[in-house]
């Protein structure tokens, strides 16, 4: 929840008149508490941490969810359970790296609280090209940013910039809640 990443995402929506959270999974936080990394969580851990931080929130209805990369993901698969309004997902890993035959979509075939995806062109975990041959449900809406990476960042040849891809991001989430 401290990545550079995550801190300015939270400022710029915070500048959108948007109020967020950030939280941080168990094995994070043993991370920060230990100074050793270890594997993530089962996904029931991560899907229950979810579950006590919407709790923790109030009503869900009004809650928009979503994170980046597994927190994405994680939420995607827990946003429908728990009846959010909406659900954010930044850089989704479609695939673990380097093995793109393992797709992590099953259940996002049938998601049905309105999706938004902000994903790289050329994202190693799920670029424009592969994602065109998922089938996906109709409540995702994607948004491909110009020459990005899993971060967002472009190659300096595609004469785009990483703050053009954030502020992008950022005003295609402003605009997806505020049309909830």
């Amino acid at each position: 929840m401290d990545s550079t990443f995550m801190k300015d995402i939270a400022r710029a929506l915070a500048a959108e008149s948007f109020r967020v959270v950030r939280f941080e999974f168990p094995y994070m936080q043993a991370l920060r508490e230990t100074g050793k990394r270890t594997r993530p969580d089962a996904p029931a851990v991560l899907e229950e941490t979810w579950a006590r931080v919407v709790q923790q929130l109030g009503d869900p209805s009004l809650l928009v969810i979503g994170g980046k990369s597994m927190g994405g993901r994680i939420a995607s698969m827990v946003a429908d359970r728990l009846a959010v309004k909406g659900l954010v997902c930044l850089g989704y890993p479609f695939h673990p790296t380097g093995r793109p035959g393992t797709l992590r979509v099953a259940h996002l075939k049938g998601v049905k609280t309105p999706t938004l995806v902000v994903q790289g062109d050329r994202d190693t975990l799920g670029s424009r090209e592969e994602i065109a041959g998922y089938t996906l449900s109709g409540a995702i809406r994607l948004v491909f940013l110009a020459d990005g990476d899993h971060s967002f960042k472009p190659r300096k040849s595609s004469g785009r910039t990483f703050e053009q891809n954030f502020q992008q991001a950022v005003d295609e989430i402003a605009a997806f809640c505020r049309a909830l």
